[in-house]
């Protein structure tokens, strides 16, 4: 298992629009071998004494934030779909980005411990 991790800052008011982005994205990365794909709106995110979500991607006001993984069967699978997904052209972008992708965060991890999953 190979887990990408990403923290994105959505305008509230296009929940809708960021729903619909990250479902057509999914069913672009499902094809290419991704495993699940979890995508989170915020609901309890509090302000940290040093650190926190909101400062971590600078997010205004009216700004939600997104927390998203997806799972990988491993960091190869991985690296050979983006190469084949940059390759095709299934990554480039038509339309609008609901989100400022310049302050997203994004991240791979290889799990030290997991509860729950065979």
């Amino acid at each position: 298992m190979y887990v990408v991790g990403l923290v994105i800052p959505v305008p509230e008011e296009k929940m809708e629009a960021y729903r619909a982005w990250a479902q057509s994205g999914a069913r672009i990365l499902k094809r290419y071998g991704c495993l699940e794909i979890v995508e989170s709106w915020e609901d309890n995110v509090p302000d940290g004494k040093t650190t926190d979500f909101r400062r971590a991607v600078d997010a205004g006001p009216g700004e939600k934030i997104v927390f998203s993984w997806q799972i990988w069967p491993d960091k190869a699978s991985l690296e050979a779909a983006e190469a084949k997904m940059h390759a095709d052209g299934a990554l480039d972008v038509s339309g609008e980005i609901p989100f400022d992708n310049t302050r997203l965060i994004y991240g791979c991890f290889a799990p030290i411990h997991t509860m729950g999953r065979e």
